[in-house]
């Protein structure tokens, strides 16, 4: 049987989740808004055979208080279909993956976008499916509250049935462009969806032709019981929140075991956790990096973070005392449940996990470019996962050592490639190219 082989991403909006990475010594602070600065990024991230490149999208500023946000370079952010367009004309292999929201978006708009720079990029185009987590987005799409989380999930899953028919519009020979006849495109090999649903209604067809890759590479974030259902049923690849090996194992066989109850393949799923990864020479060298890039978190970012993550204010909670009982909302369940779990695992007063959040609280690689391939061995072959969404400290450093000093590692033991597969994210993925529903091949 052929070795398991690591898929990996790169987080890279924002360009480095920590909230202090611009401040640490050497980062780019303006890194997160510097076209020039991001296309040297994304050509490291290629030269280092990474999958893909993924952007995160919000559609609000971060819903946290102003002397935490002053504090934040999230603040500012290019607009995702934009910047990946341009960065595809600046590289060859690397994956392209954007957010999407179902909640505020049409499926007209996402398919249309999708399938625009699967073309331009000739066929590297990932999309994020995502609800939208932020309540404030609502209220910059003429609503005054948030729709509620499990009723998101049902539109979502309507969203990728439009979005995915929508893509199937056309045979994919339907193009025929024969100058001495004048016949542009076969009319018998183009579908007309009419879709009319719960949520949605869309005629169709879409105008422009079928994605170089059938459809764009379906992407998933996040864990809850919902979410979980919805990437079982449509998802090509999963980002998740990282915790424990044991965590990642309960949710590799938890997503695959549900694929095969509504008839998937499990291996047609890439699971990849988040991973923040720091390295140095030595053990001791990456722990001096980290904590001194976890120095640079100011308190009022740190509160704000965890209130995100918990979807509640905690600004009034004792700092020096427990986590108190914290009730649901109507933000990420999962993120959520990941912070009163580690408060409670590892004892961590208020101020402790705001600092640990504040910085990156998920799951970290802290080590030697050996000790970090070690860990990520580990978990492929303890199917964990197959491979991991890395979240870089500070740029350009951060990347450069992963780059330059853990993928050779990974290179040598059999375990990531040295050369790209193909020329599509489904190719580098391993994923079959989706059947037009609507007409044979």
């Amino acid at each position: 049987m052929a070795q398991r082989q690591l898929k990996l991403g790169a987080f890279m909006r924002p360009i480095s989740i920590h909230t202090a990475a611009w401040r640490y010594p050497g980062a780019w602070p303006d890194a997160n808004f510097n076209f020039s600065h991001i296309k040297t990024l994304i050509r490291k991230l290629e030269a280092g055979r990474f999958d893909a490149f993924f952007m995160a999208d919000h559609l609000a500023v971060l819903n946290m208080p102003i002397n935490a946000l002053k504090r934040s370079h999230t603040v500012t952010s290019f607009e995702p279909f934009t910047l990946l367009s341009a960065l595809s004309a600046v590289t060859e292999r690397i994956g392209l993956i954007a957010t999407g929201s179902t909640t505020f978006d049409e499926p007209y708009h996402v398919a249309r976008r999708f399938a625009s720079l699967d073309h331009i990029s000739g066929g590297r185009a990932g999309w994020n499916i995502v609800t939208t987590s932020n309540p404030d987005a609502a209220l910059n799409f003429g609503l005054d509250d948030h729709m509620e989380h499990a009723e998101r999930y049902k539109r979502a899953r309507e969203f990728y049935d439009v979005v995915t028919g929508l893509w199937d519009s056309f045979a994919d020979d339907a193009f025929v462009r024969d100058v001495e006849s004048g016949l542009f495109f076969d009319p018998q090999k183009m579908h007309t969806l009419d879709h009319h649903g719960k949520y949605l209604k869309v005629r169709g067809p879409l105008n422009i032709a079928r994605p170089v890759q059938g459809w764009p590479v379906i992407v998933q974030a996040g864990a809850s019981e919902d979410g979980k259902q919805l990437a079982a049923e449509t998802a090509e690849a999963v980002f998740t929140g990282g915790g424990s090996l044991a965590d990642g194992q309960k949710l590799y066989a938890d997503i695959k075991g549900r694929m095969e109850k509504v008839g998937r393949d499990p291996e047609h799923l890439k699971i990849l956790p988040g991973a923040f990864v720091v390295v140095g020479d030595s053990v001791d060298e990456a722990r001096e990096k980290r904590a001194l890039l976890d120095s640079r978190v100011h308190y009022d970012s740190a509160i704000a973070s965890l209130s995100v993550i918990l979807g509640t204010d905690a600004s009034g909670f004792d700092p020096d005392g427990p986590l108190p009982d914290i009730p649901e909302t109507n933000a990420s369940k999962s993120g959520r449940q990941r912070m009163v779990d580690l408060a409670a695992r590892e004892k961590l007063t208020v101020r402790q996990l705001a600092q640990r959040v504040g910085g990156y609280g998920g799951l970290s690689f802290v080590g030697t470019a050996k000790t970090i391939a070690d860990q990520m061995e580990e978990w492929l072959v303890g199917r964990g996962s197959d491979g991991f969404n890395i979240m870089f400290p500070f740029l350009p450093a951060g990347l450069d050592d992963f780059v330059d000093k853990v993928v050779p590692e990974l290179q040598k033991r059999g375990i990531f490639r040295k050369e790209y597969e193909g020329a599509t994210l489904r190719e580098n993925l391993g994923l079959p190219r989706p059947k037009n529903r609507f007409f044979e091949a």
